[in-house]
């Protein structure tokens, strides 16, 4: 992205695009200041008093995931790997998401823990909290600067400010409304958002199709310039970096599908956050159900314009084939712009990749404050305070935190495709916790012991593979060396687990009682079906199960 502030990136916004931006930005502050009215305690200021509807906590959930990440990394993936970038979505995303809605949620919802290190406090003690909370609050932190860095590059391309000024203007307009509002201002802006991001994407996508002459035309140019590798989701040789079609098969079902998608899915608190702010256990379990609804189709809005800026925009094709040239895969979406869109449609474009850029940001910030101030600073600092003095200090974490961002922001502009640092933090942060939670949540034997000492060298096994592939021990292209990674943090997690529980003492079966699912009783994880809840569209299991249907159908058409 070192090449963001040159002339031939620079979009040609007028006076409309503009005021387009401007009275986004009115609403995102004005959101802010009318959710500060509702946060009179700490719990209001972390989880809205768990007080929301279920299809807002559902569109939330969504658009607290379609940051930088989503839109800018799917795309540049789009554009270099073409369709088995599918596999983010509808493998590696989507099942996951209705096993946390059908299985995982009771159990967050109903122990009424506050985030998921208080739940692995509850389930394994002091040092597994410790080491989950400090790991969290590290991915946040990093993930927080992808989104600023990719915000200010937005910033920098519209106005032509210096990248360090526009990251600082980019962090205080995301620190102004999540400060004032907490939990409440970052999701009703994420819902806000998530029409917004619609909104850019679609026209973009019409007139990208319209440009290359429909599906077929896009299928003929992406043949002929790329091969069939990037027409058919399935085997993805080149998105894994194995030759073997099983073994590229196996690292995208095991990897991706199992270990990744699960371990950032189910216990991502930023996530699960959202799911927690809900007013019933039914609404906190359809909330990702609800989610993956929009989930499915968010591909076509994203990586169908990634593979049409690969197969139409001069200067991508001229990259793709010769590896030269002065743009990069990450540029995809912004180059697609300035070469379709005319004013106005340009300003929305605009304001949703901001918008996506700050629900992104937002959700790492109002996460990391809820994780550090309970589960590290509450717990472990200063303990027995009055409540104002969390809700204060809350306030504080997220300037604290917003600074720190705008230095992670730089790690992340070292990256071509920021897809590939990403699926790394994820390999290193959530697959080993992953393997310790779904241990811990089905075996009623495993010990607080198993709970750290399985995390740490679970985590420890990615960072090796990472280490090995960065000093070429390993050859692994693509994303295959974080799809080793997570597995091996896995299985390594899960041994480690296995065999010092069996060398250590367990908790006393009392005291896990809404912790394990064999000792809950099935009432106490069976959401209602009466008043706001009744109603067979509002039943967890028959939602997921049309979903599943749905995403097996577009396996099948697009495989």
């Amino acid at each position: 992205m070192h090449v963001l502030a040159q002339e031939q990136l620079r979009l040609d916004a007028g006076p409309v695009d503009y005021l387009l931006l401007a009275l986004y930005f009115a609403f995102v502050l004005g959101i802010g200041l009318l959710a500060r009215r509702s946060v009179s305690s700490s719990l209001d200021f972390f989880l809205s008093g768990r007080s929301l509807p279920a299809w807002v906590t559902g569109l939330a959930f969504i658009a607290a995931n379609l940051g930088a990440v989503e839109i800018i990394g799917m795309s540049a993936n789009g554009a270099q790997y073409g369709m088995p970038t599918m596999h983010y979505f509808w493998v590696g995303a989507i099942p996951a998401m209705l096993f946390l809605g059908v299985v995982m949620m009771p159990f967050y919802y109903g122990s009424k823990v506050r985030s998921v290190p208080e739940f692995m406090l509850r389930r394994f003690g002091k040092a597994a909290h410790l080491v989950n909370a400090i790991s969290f609050a590290v991915a946040q932190l990093l993930i927080a600067g992808v989104n600023l860095f990719l915000l200010a590059s937005i910033v920098n391309v519209l106005l032509g400010w210096p990248l360090w000024f526009s990251v600082i203007i980019a962090a205080l307009i995301v620190l102004s409304y999540t400060g004032l509002g907490g939990l409440s201002a970052a999701i009703y802006n994420e819902v806000l958002q998530f029409f917004v991001i619609v909104a850019a994407l679609l026209p973009l996508t019409i007139v990208g199709m319209i440009k290359v002459g429909g599906w077929s035309g896009l299928v003929d140019k992406v043949g002929t310039q790329y091969g069939a590798n990037e027409l058919s989701a399935w085997p993805g040789n080149e998105l894994t970096g194995f030759g073997s079609n099983f073994l590229s098969v196996l690292g995208i079902v095991f990897g991706l599908g199992f270990v990744l998608a699960f371990g950032y899915w189910t216990t991502n608190f930023v996530e699960v956050q959202r799911a927690m702010a809900s007013k019933s256990m039914s609404a906190a379990q359809r909330t990702p159900i609800i989610g993956a609804f929009p989930k499915m189709l968010i591909p076509f809005l994203v990586i169908i314009p990634g593979m049409i800026a690969g197969a139409s925009v001069q200067e991508m094709m001229v990259f793709k084939q010769t590896g030269e040239g002065n743009v990069e895969y990450n540029d995809a979406l912004l180059l697609l712009m300035r070469d379709l869109l005319p004013n106005g449609i340009l300003g929305i474009a605009l304001a949703g990749l901001l918008a996506s850029f700050m629900a992104g940001m937002a959700a790492n910030l109002s996460s990391f404050n809820t994780v550090f101030t309970y589960d590290i600073w509450q717990a472990y600092v200063i303990r027995n305070r009055p409540d104002s003095y969390y809700l204060s200090m809350g306030r504080w974490v997220t300037v604290g935190s917003t600074v720190i961002a705008i230095g992670t922001a730089f790690i992340a502009s070292g990256y071509s495709n920021l897809m590939d640092y990403l699926q790394q933090l994820f390999s290193l942060f959530n697959a080993p916790l992953f393997a310790t939670f779904i241990l811990g949540m089905f075996w009623k034997r495993m010990t607080p012991a198993a709970g750290w000492s399985g995390l740490v060298l679970g985590t420890a096994a990615s960072l090796s593979v990472f280490l090995m592939a960065e000093t070429g021990v390993l050859d692994l292209p693509g994303q295959g060396a974080s799809f080793v990674g997570a597995g091996a943090a896995f299985v390594v997690d899960i041994l480690v687990s296995v065999v010092v529980s069996l060398a250590t003492r367990p908790k006393p079966a009392a005291e896990l009682v809404g912790l394990v699912y064999g000792l809950t009783p099935k009432e106490d994880r069976t959401a209602s079906t009466t008043g706001e809840d009744a109603g067979w569209y509002r039943r967890p299991a028959l939602l997921a199960g049309i979903v599943l249907v749905i995403v097996i159908i577009l396996n099948i058409v697009f495989g």
